[in-house]
């Protein structure tokens, strides 16, 4: 390890990020020095890191490196590995571009969540093909304090449960994770985000996102409360043959998400690059015993 780390900091809608870029995966990232980088106060201070690693050189990726050159190796702010996160995936895309990988337009990003596609457009958003959702069936319920709420079970290659909230002062401070049922639901634990109406084709939205706790943003999630809104508002584009399209404020930002009549989801929005920097490698290595 070198005696010094490059590293960058971004966020999407303020879901914020440590990007270590790493072409080789010659750094080792355990979950303690993942911890310790996105602390607030002794660390850098992020939601989560982006760890950049070429597909190929990477054991969890290699089978992907045909479709998609870079792998977002993501994990959550505790160091825990986590399948895929949408402003992750915005952000990562960002940092290809300004570190001279990738230009505007098209390009594959390699996740634990498959393959996405993703543009960079001309006036700086960025979209994101997301995959197509899944709904399991089997009622779920999560609750704040004394209140609980019926929650829609959502997969977008990782688990959210959608609650429809008359206030979202209701979710409370969600520093802990909100408890549901039944507990087999989501074996691994599970994204709760707590939605309200603001317009037709118009939500608002609070998470609680597993492993990081309540964050600005979440882009699965948005995505999550998207498909879940459509269909409680009786629309399935699979059906009707009309994309579904749905605007998404969260506390760092706003949304676009549009589910497609093949199912797809595409997820637009801001990414940001503020800062960059080095770490030093001796307190990165400490910090990991």
């Amino acid at each position: 390890m070198s005696t010094r780390i490059a590293f960058l900091k971004g966020h999407g809608t303020e879901n914020d990020f440590v990007i270590v870029p790493d072409p080789e995966n010659a750094i080792d990232l355990p979950p303690a020095a993942v911890a310790a980088l996105c602390d607030r106060r002794a660390g850098i201070g992020g939601d989560g890191v982006l760890h950049v690693v070429r597909s190929a050189a990477h054991p969890e990726a290699r089978e992907m490196a045909a479709e998609a050159e870079w792998f977002m190796d993501y994990r959550n702010g505790d160091g825990s590995v986590a399948e895929m996160c949408g402003n992750g995936v915005r952000v990562f895309a960002r940092y290809l571009q300004r570190a001279g990988h990738v230009a505007e337009g098209d390009l594959a990003v390699a996740t634990r969540g498959g393959v996405k596609t993703v543009h960079i457009a001309k006036d700086g958003d960025v979209t994101v093909g997301m995959g197509k959702a899944l709904l399991p069936e089997g009622d779920v319920t999560v609750s704040v304090g004394e209140r609980s709420w019926p929650a829609r079970n959502v997969n977008m290659g990782n688990p959210h449960a959608v609650a429809f909230v008359d206030d979202l002062a209701h979710a409370g401070d969600l520093l802990a994770p909100p408890p549901f049922s039944p507990p087999t639901a989501y074996p691994d634990g599970v994204n709760v985000e707590f939605v309200i109406d603001r317009a037709p084709g118009h939500i608002a939205m609070r998470v609680h996102e597993r492993g990081s706790g309540e964050t600005r943003s979440c882009g699965t999630g948005a995505c999550a409360v998207a498909v879940a809104a459509a269909r409680r508002d009786g629309a399935d584009p699979a059906v009707t043959g009309t994309p579904a399209t749905y605007t998404v404020d969260l506390p760092g930002g706003t949304l676009v998400i549009t589910e497609r009549p093949d199912g797809e989801i595409e997820m637009t929005g801001p990414a940001v690059i503020v800062a960059e920097g080095e770490i030093e490698a001796e307190w990165l290595e400490n910090v990991a015993l």
